[in-house]
Parts: C-alpha cells; structure tokens; sequence
C-alpha cells in the first residue's frame, strides 16, 4: 500500500443555537430542528465520530456553495460526503470495486473515507473531478441527520480551512458561530482526529490522509483482502 473568537454567549437573539445533546443521545425534536435548516439551504455543526463536521443537503448548490464561503476553501478542493448506508453508496459511485466493499465491511461505519470513480449523474458543483469522496459515520446524530434528510450530507471539519479541526461545540463557535445557523452540542468528538482517505481508484490503493485510522490497519485490511482473492 502507498501512503501517500471568542466563546459564544447565550443569547437567544443570536441567528443560530447551540443545542446540548447527552453523549449518544438522539432527541427527535432536535434532529428535525437540524433537518429543517437543511432543507432551507442551511448550514449546521454535527458531532461525528472524528470531528465536529459542517454540513448542508449536498444536493443542494446553494448551501454547498455556503460552506465554501464559510470556510474559505478553494473550489477546487471537494468536499466528501457523508452517508447513511451502502444503499446511498451506490447512487453516488460506479463502479465499485471489491475492494471497496471489503474495506467498507471492515471500517464502515467508522472513520475511513473512501475514494471512488462517481457516478455520471453526481453534479459537477459536487465533485467536477472525476472520483467523490465518501464515509459511513459511526454517531448517532450524524447518522440520523442523513435519514431524515434522505439526502447524503456535506460531511467536511466545522473550521476555517487550515485551522485545527474542532472537537467540540465551544471550538465550532469560536471559529464559525456567527456565519452558521446551528450548532449541535454532542459533547467532546470521541475520534479527536480527522477520518483516514483512501482512494482505491489506484492499484494498490493510496492513502490521501493518515487520520483516525493507521495506516498499519489499512494495510492488513489490503493484505487480507489480497490473500482473501486468490
């Protein structure tokens, strides 16, 4: 394998809300205040399993264009996206090679992003490149935030491009809070890193990002999977 300002207050007049969540716990109330701003071009922060992520409907271009904006991140850079299940998967990619399917049932959900050849139909605004980036997230309110959307979400780190990533709702607010219109309150990211990217449109496959998970796990994943094709 190759390897490649300031804390916000409490003030109820302020354009978003931080919502206070107990550790895994999915109130429907919440989730559907979440959805409803991503129906209406919004953009919100989610806990996931690695980092707080930014989100919007990826299938809508207006707010895909927001998190740009909101992050200063160049156009050329894609965003991946986040998905519910390996259903969403294959409306996304094509084609898809066992060995997607190995590494997904070995790390999905969880925090690898994987790397692969999209679909014709995936609009250019979403990735004018000719691969997309996607992930199962292993956390319940993300998780639940894509079902209710029934849309796969924009799943990049709630930041400033080039500036840490942040693991918990007080540091989303710090960087973002007055240009985003929700903040989910999850507690502390248990990840406390950013998901590993690989991408298996290479042969071998080629680590874009070490992250969450070491490279050493993905290369006995490749090995077995090698061993597993003879």
């Amino acid at each position: 394998m190759t390897l490649g300002e300031k804390k916000g207050s409490s003030d109820p007049d302020k354009h978003h809300a931080i919502l206070r969540l107990r550790k895994m716990d999915v109130s429907q109330r919440e989730i559907q205040k979440g959805v409803k701003i991503l129906q209406k071009d919004g953009v919100i922060a989610f806990p996931t399993d690695t980092v707080y992520g930014l989100g919007a409907d990826a299938f809508n271009p207006t707010a895909v264009e927001r998190i740009y904006e909101i992050k200063n991140r160049p156009k050329y850079r894609q965003f991946p996206l986040l998905i519910a299940d390996v259903k969403q998967l294959t409306t996304l990619a094509e084609p898809i090679p066992e060995i997607a399917w190995f590494l997904a049932r070995r790390f999905w959900p969880g925090g690898l992003t994987l790397v692969l050849s999209k679909k014709d139909s995936v609009p250019a605004y979403l990735a004018s490149r000719p691969t997309i980036a996607v992930r199962i997230p292993n956390h319940p309110v993300c998780q639940a935030l894509i079902k209710h959307l029934g849309n796969p979400l924009i799943g990049t780190s709630a930041n400033i491009s080039g500036q840490p990533a942040a693991l918990t709702a007080e540091e989303v607010e710090h960087q973002l809070g007055g240009k985003i219109d929700l903040i989910i309150n999850g507690g502390q990211c248990p990840g406390g890193k950013e998901s590993t990217i690989v991408d298996i449109t290479h042969k071998p496959p080629v680590i874009l990002r070490q992250g969450i998970i070491p490279s050493q796990e993905i290369d006995k994943a490749y090995k077995e999977y090698l061993e597993e094709a003879k």
